[in-house]
């Protein structure tokens, strides 16, 4: 345990800490991830494995505690994979998946656990813990493949030049691209050995098979979301629910395939661009131009901690389905 004064010292730490071979981790939320912001892009640049948990927090001003997505989308683009969570189980089974996807050699990238602000963060309810052994059999001792080392000296983050900046870039964008496939086998291994996944580790499907209209969101809000479109199928209606676990890297092929059949599908979230649209519904509509027959709507709802309830996700069911044109709205 390193003591330090902030979170640009805690990330700064970590840098040090796993470039000289350790496995490292730290926590952070909201405006702490802001001051990290220089060094979320050292260490993703570096290939650091570090691994942190994000407790979601809104961004001040107006001066605001509560949870939204803000803090942790506002970095999507600092390499790092993101992947979301919906329950205190999922959250301590993904930061466990975590290690094993970042350390993977055809990775080496740091990873988000991103779990939301006080509905995760202090909650209260069981979880299974599992044991050292399995773990270790899970993610193995870290070996790492570079480290700084006086007797074999090495140069960590050395200038870029022009002539060579794209290059490391584009090595991280294929790194990434490459962790989709990981992320996938990672929570299969992890539901051979402890019983539980995920999805395929980057969307989870619930009642997709025969679904005309969907919803896709991330966190806890897919837990509301569930037993509206229960709710909606005792009715009759063809309703389902896309749960995106893993923002980045953003699971393209995985979001077509789940989405070619639907009439319409709401993207609900809990961040805005400002000046655009929500950053999820960006994407997924840059990635829906392949799938001419399904109208993607967006709506931003719960900044800032406002309540996220079964209405509003009936309200987004219902504007959809009678939509003629996509629709983009905030839902209070």
């Amino acid at each position: 345990m390193i003591d330090v004064e902030s979170e640009h010292s805690a990330l700064s730490a970590c840098v040090g800490a796993q470039a000289a071979g350790s496995r490292t981790f730290t926590a952070t939320a909201s405006q702490g991830l802001a001051l990290m912001h220089e060094v979320l892009f050292v260490a993703s640049g570096l290939r650091l494995p570090i691994v942190m948990a994000v407790a979601n927090r809104t961004l001040s001003a107006p001066i605001n505690i509560w949870n939204d997505h803000q803090d942790s989308v506002s970095a999507r683009d600092s390499g790092w994979m993101q992947f979301y969570v919906e329950s205190a189980q999922e959250a301590l089974d993904t930061v466990i998946m975590a290690y094993k996807i970042a350390e993977n050699q055809n990775v080496l990238l740091p990873a988000m656990v991103c779990l939301d602000g006080f509905t995760l963060s202090h909650v209260y309810e069981p979880v299974d813990i599992p044991e050292q052994n399995k773990v270790t059999r899970f993610i193995s001792r870290y070996k790492p493949l570079y480290k700084l080392d006086p007797k074999k000296p090495m140069t960590f983050g050395p200038i870029g030049f022009p002539n060579s900046f794209m290059h490391f870039k584009e090595q991280q964008h294929d790194a990434m691209l490459k962790a989709l496939d990981i992320i996938k086998k990672a929570n299969n291994d992890f539901k051979k050995l402890f019983g539980r996944s995920y999805g395929n580790g980057l969307i989870e499907e619930y009642n997709m098979k025969d679904a005309e209209y969907a919803v896709v969101c991330m966190g806890t809000i897919v837990g509301t979301a569930r037993t509206v479109v229960d709710d909606l199928r005792k009715q009759g209606k063809k309703v389902g629910l896309i749960k995106l676990k893993t923002f980045r890297p953003f699971p393209e092929d995985d979001l077509i395939r789940a989405v070619k059949k639907l009439k319409g599908l709401a993207v609900i979230e809990k961040d805005i661009s400002l000046g655009q649209q929500g950053a999820v519904f960006t994407d997924i509509r840059s990635t829906m131009y392949k799938v001419s027959d399904s109208l993607v709507h967006g709506f931003v709802v719960g900044l800032g901690g406002r309540d996220v309830t079964k209405k509003h996700i009936h309200t987004a069911f219902t504007k959809i389905i009678n939509a003629k044109k996509p629709i983009v709205s905030w839902l209070y």
